[in-house]
């Protein structure tokens, strides 16, 4: 695996400050029942990293504390942490809104046949990855069958009311280039996949969330070999935009990794870059109960780009229409 965090010192990202937090986005850990080759995360089958119960107490007196009113759950596949389930029922019954980030398959796991009952009996918002409406895409990105699957926990939450108009169970979709490219209009982008998959399979969702690839971990490491990672990099660069740097996840998010450490985003959090409070580097989200981060400078490197590059990326897709 190479390294990219060396490779981000020539662009210059301008300075950023935290603002109102909203969002605590929580990685549970880096099992996976795939290992897809976009993941910023490395996640996978045969990773045994996971949040411990103390930590996830420490998550949940922070949501009670802090006011936050979105939890963002992420791996890995979060729904194979142990925990995952008293988790989601505690947050809700504090009245927080729980966002599952869901790779669909994980539905179609043995064991994992109630799955769908439990988020839609908790009335959890799932934000589902499926990187294109075709099957050879599909596959040749996230390996044979994953189109199947993902086809078929898609129909198994629609069956549970997700997607459906006045149901209240919100089913979002996340589309990732192929390759080191810039992820196209995402308005556009959605009305194909809503005519594609409603056509084929019925399939009903609410919106399509376009994202970037980030040039880190298994993605990043891929671009260096294959001598792209420069081009790649002078492509965000290229097309940043200083009007996204407003909408940017990290001014109103805070990151979490499964040891309780603190980010300003998943992405630092990939690359091991951590909040910083007062010149401390490694802060634990315990020691931010009850504080308020409005103000703080954000870690910024280069790889920020990929969220202000064109109509911008975010955790909740395009920040321009």
């Amino acid at each position: 695996m190479h390294a990219t965090l060396p490779l981000m010192q020539q662009y210059g990202f301008p300075a950023l400050g935290r603002g109102k937090l909203e969002t605590l986005q929580v990685n549970l850990g880096y099992r996976c029942n795939q290992s897809c080759l976009h993941c910023h995360v490395n996640a996978g089958p045969n990773r045994t990293e996971a949040m411990s119960r103390e930590t996830l107490t420490d998550v949940l007196a922070f949501l009670e504390v802090a006011g936050v009113h979105t939890l963002d759950l992420t791996g890995g596949a979060p729904e194979l942490h142990p925990l995952f389930r008293e988790l989601v029922a505690r947050a809700r019954q504090l009245g927080v809104r729980v966002i599952d980030r869901c790779n669909l398959t994980i539905l179609e796991e043995p064991g994992q046949e109630d799955l769908a009952g439990f988020l839609a009996e908790q009335g959890v918002e799932i934000t589902a990855s499926l990187p294109c409406y075709t099957e050879e895409l599909v596959d040749r990105q996230r390996g044979k069958g994953v189109y199947e699957r993902s086809i078929a926990g898609l129909q198994r939450l629609n069956r549970h009311g997700y997607g459906a108009a006045g149901s209240g169970l919100a089913l979002n979709l996340v589309y990732n280039p192929q390759g080191a490219v810039l992820p196209p209009a995402q308005a556009a982008l959605e009305a194909d996949y809503k005519r594609e998959l409603g056509n084929r399979y019925g399939i009903v969702f609410n919106s399509l969330y376009t994202l970037a690839n980030m040039p880190i971990q298994r993605f990043g490491s891929t671009l260096v070999s294959k001598g792209q990672f420069n081009e790649y990099m002078s492509l965000l660069k290229g097309a940043h935009r200083d009007e996204n740097l407003a909408g940017v996840m990290c001014r109103s998010m805070l990151s979490v990794d499964w040891q309780g450490a603190v980010y300003d985003c998943d992405f630092n959090q990939m690359l091991g870059l951590p909040l910083q409070v007062e010149g401390r580097r490694r802060v634990q989200l315990s020691e931010l109960i009850g504080r308020d981060l409005d103000g703080n400078p954000i870690a910024v490197r280069d790889h920020c780009y990929g969220c202000t590059a064109g109509q911008g990326s975010s955790c909740g897709g395009a920040l321009d229409g």
